[in-house]
C-alpha cells in the first residue's frame, strides 16, 4: 500500500457514529478489523473497512469507533506510516510498546462497564469473540453481531464492486500432486479426529486444495469460495460466473458447484443431514468467523488448527523445484534491473521511486510463467525506506538518489512458485554507519542461512538479532514469515519471529519462509537483507536423540559489497558470501547472455571477497 497522506474522515465519521446510536444497533462501540470474510490479510478494494473509515492503508491494525473517540492500533512495521496517514480525528495506538493496550485490552479495560460492542461477525474470528466476551464480563460489557456492517453503509455507493473474476486451474506438473489425493489426505485428518466433515474458509487454503487460481485479490493467486468436505463428498461454494469448462473439466464428478451466498444457510442444513455433534463434530479451521460457528450451532464443532494449512506449508518436490527455478529467472530480472537503475543514475536521468518500481515489473513481466507482482513494489529511498512496509505513490513519490540508501523489496507470482526478495544498495557512497548497520543486518541473515536445529524447533528468531543487539539496534517485525506456492505471499502457520503463532508451529522440512532481519532509522534511511529458503533436513555427523534440519535459500541475487564493512565479518562469513556469489552468477549469469550491461555488473557484484 501507497502511503498516500492524510484523509479526512470527520463526515464518515459522523455518519457511523449516528448508525451506531440507531434503536437497530445501540452500541457505543465498533470494530473495524483489517480483514474479510475469509481473514485474507490482504483484501479486495471492496473490503477494505478499516482504510475506508480511518484511512490508513497499511495491511495490519484494527480501529475502534466510540461515540466519542477513534483508535487505530497497530503493530511497530507501520507506526510511521500509520502518523503519517491518521488525521486528528484518530489516536494511534502503538501495539508492543509499554503501557499500549491490545485492541482486545482496550475494549475490556478502557470502555466503561456495561459497554454494548457492536462486531460483524462474519468479520471476527470465532476464537477470538469467545475469548474478548470473557474478558468483557467482569465489566458487564458485551459483543453485540450487528445485522449490517454500518461502515459498509457510510461507503455507500461509492464502494468498489467485490470481483468475480474467472478461476483457472493449476496443472499438476506445476502442483505436484492431484486435487483427489489432498483431498484423500483431508479425510484421513477428518477420519482420524473422529469428524464428519472439514470447513474450509480460507481462500489460500480453497485454492490449494483444489489445484485452482484465481484474481480477485490484488497480488494474491485466489478467488472467493468456501469448501466443505465429507468423507463422501466435496463441495465448492463459488459464484456460478467465475466457473468455467476448464474448471468443471478438470474437477468432473467429484466436486459439486454451490452458489457462494448460499454457504451459510446449506452449513446449517448439513448439521443436521451429518448429524453433527460433540462426538462426531464438524472441523473448523481456528480462523473461522464467528457467523459460520453461529451458523452451524454450539456443541457441532471443533475449532483446530486447520488441517489444510498445515498439509500446503510443506511443499513437495515439485513445488520446491519450481520454487528453485522461479528464483533463478526472477533473480535475473533482478539484476538486468539493479544493473539498469545504476547506470540512469549514472547518467544523471532523473527517475522518482514509482517509476523505477515500474522499470522492474517490465523486466519481470518478460520472463516465463509470470502471471503478476507478489504484493506492490516496495521502491524506497532515502528516509522512506524507513518505513518498513512503504510503496510509492505515483503521483508523489521521492527522487532515488545516489548519495541516499536504496531499499528494494518487491516479488512475482509464476506458475511454478512466488517470489519474495529485499536487496538495499547504495550508488554512492555510503556512510560509515550506514555500512555497519548493513553489516550486522547481513551478519543475521547469514546467521538464519547457515542455522542447524533440531526437529520441532521454533526459535532461530534471536540468531538473525545478536549481531544488532551488540550495537543496541534491533527491528520491529518478524525475522520470517510463510511463502505459498503460486498462492500468498505471506502463508501460515510458519515462520520466524516472535508471534505467539509461529512459536507454536515448529520449523519442518519442506516449509518455505523468508530470511529478513533489518535495520531502520527513522527519518534517514532503512536497510533489509530479504532470500527466501527452504526447510531441509540436515546431514549431521550425529543425531542427538533428534534429527536436525537447516535452510536452503533459492533467492539468487546478489548483496551488495559496497555496503559491507568488512572490519565486522569472520572467516566464515566472508566464505559464506563467496560462495552465494558464486552461486548466483552460475545460476543467473547464463540468463543474461542477451544483455551484456546486466552480465557485467552481476560479474563485478559476485566478485570474491
Amino acid at each position: 500500500m501507497g502511503v498516500t497522506g492524510t484523509v479526512d474522515t470527520t463526515t464518515r465519521l459522523v455518519k457511523l457514529r449516528k448508525l451506531l446510536k440507531n434503536p437497530e444497533n445501540n452500541v457505543k462501540a465498533f470494530v473495524v478489523p483489517s480483514e474479510d470474510q475469509h481473514f485474507s490479510e490482504y483484501p479486495a478494494h471492496s473490503d477494505e473497512r478499516r482504510a475506508f473509515i480511518s484511512g490508513f492503508n497499511g495491511s495490519a491494525g484494527c480501529a475502534i469507533i466510540t461515540l466519542g473517540g477513534a483508535f487505530l492500533f497497530t503493530d511497530g512495521r507501520y507506526f510511521l506510516q500509520a502518523s503519517q496517514q491518521l488525521d486528528s480525528n484518530w489516536k494511534l495506538m502503538k501495539q508492543g510498546l509499554p503501557d499500549v493496550p491490545t485492541w482486545q485490552e482496550f475494549l475490556s479495560k478502557h470502555l466503561e462497564q456495561g459497554t454494548r460492542i457492536g462486531i460483524d461477525p462474519t468479520l471476527i474470528s470465532a476464537a477470538d469473540a469467545e475469548s474478548l466476551q470473557m474478558s468483557l464480563e467482569p465489566r458487564n460489557s458485551e459483543l453485540v453481531s450487528l445485522q449490517q456492517n454500518p461502515v459498509d453503509i457510510v461507503w455507500g455507493k461509492d464502494r468498489p464492486i467485490r470481483p468475480r473474476n474467472k478461476v483457472f486451474p493449476l496443472d499438476v506438473k506445476y502442483a505436484g500432486e492431484t486435487f483427489q489425493s489432498k483431498l484423500g489426505r483431508l479425510r484421513e485428518e477428518i477420519q482420524k479426529k473422529n469428524a464428519v466433515a472439514s470447513v474450509v474458509t480460507l481462500l489460500d487454503e480453497v485454492a490449494w486444495l483444489f489445484n485452482l487460481r484465481g484474481t480477485d485479490i490484488d497480488f494474491n493467486p485466489v478467488f472467493f469460495a468456501y469448501a466443505v468436505v465429507t468423507p463422501t463428498e466435496a463441495l465448492l461454494f463459488v459464484n456460478d460466473v467465475q466457473v468455467q469448462d476448464d474448471v468443471k473439466a478438470l474437477l468432473g464428478s467429484d466436486v459439486q458447484i454451490r452458489p457462494y451466498e448460499s454457504f451459510l444457510s446449506f452449513l446449517k442444513q448439513l448439521t443436521t443431514s451429518l448429524g453433527a455433534s460433540n462426538e462426531k463434530p464438524m472441523l473448523l479451521g481456528d480462523k473461522t468467523s464467528l457467523a459460520v460457528v453461529e451458523a452451524i450451532g454450539e456443541g457441532n464443532f471443533v475449532l483446530v488448527p486447520s488441517p489444510v494449512a498445515a498439509m500446503k506449508a510443506i511443499k513437495n518436490e515439485t513445488e520446491i523445484e519450481g520454487f528453485r527455478q522461479c528464483h533463478i529467472r526472477d533473480g535475473a530480472a533482478l539484476t538486468r534491473y539493479f544493473a539498469w537503475l545504476e547506470e540512469q543514475l549514472s547518467n544523471g536521468v532523473e527517475l522518482n521511486e514509482s517509476q523505477a518500481a515500474d522499470k522492474l515489473e517490465e523486466f519481470r513481466s518478460e520472463l516465463d510463467l509470470f502471471r503478476g507482482l507478489s504484493f506492490t513494489t516496495i521502491s524506497s529511498t532515502g528516509p522512506n525506506a524507513a518505513i518498513i512496509h512503504y510503496s510509492p505513490d505515483s503521483a508523489d513519490c521521492a527522487i532515488v538518489r545516489k548519495d541516499q540508501i536504496y531499499l528494494c523489496d518487491s516479488g512475482g507470482q509464476y506458475l511454478d512458485g512466488t517470489t519474495d526478495v529485499t536487496r538495499t544498495l547504495h550508488f554512492g557512497t555510503p556512510t560509515d554507519e550506514e555500512k555497519r548497520a548493513f553489516t550486522r543486518v547481513l551478519q543475521g541473515h547469514i546467521s538464519i542461512d547457515t542455522a542447524v536445529f533440531p526437529t520441532g524447533t521454533t526459535g532461530v528468531d534471536v540468531f538473525a538479532r545478536r549481531a544488532l543487539w551488540q550495537e543496541g539496534w534491533d527491528y520491529r517485525h518478524g525475522t520470517g514469515h510463510g511463502v505459498g506456492h503460486f498462492l500468498n505471499v505471506h502463508e501460515g502457520p510458519q515462520g520466524i519471529g516472535t508471534r505467539i503463532g509461529y512459536n507454536d508451529t515448529p520449523l519442518k522440512a519442506g516449509m518455505t519462509l523468508s530470511n529478513e532481519p533489518g535495520y531502520y532509522a527513522d527519518g534517514r534511511y532503512g536497510i533489509r537483507i530479504e532470500s527466501i529458503v527452504i526447510v531441509r533436513e540436515a546431514k549431521t555427523p550425529n543425531n542427538f536423540g533428534n534429527e536436525y534440519l537447516c535452510f536452503e535459500h533459492v533467492t539468487m541475487c546478489p548483496i551488495q559489497k559496497k555496503l559491507i564493512d568488512f572490519s565486522l565479518l569472520n572467516t566464515q562469513e566472508k566464505e559464506w558470501l563467496d560462495a552465494y556469489h558464486a552461486e548466483t552468477l552460475e545460476k543467473i549469469g547464463p540468463l543474461l547472455r542477451n544483455d551484456p550491461r546486466a552480465l557485467q555488473w552481476l560479474e563485478r557484484e559476485c566478485s570474491p571477497v
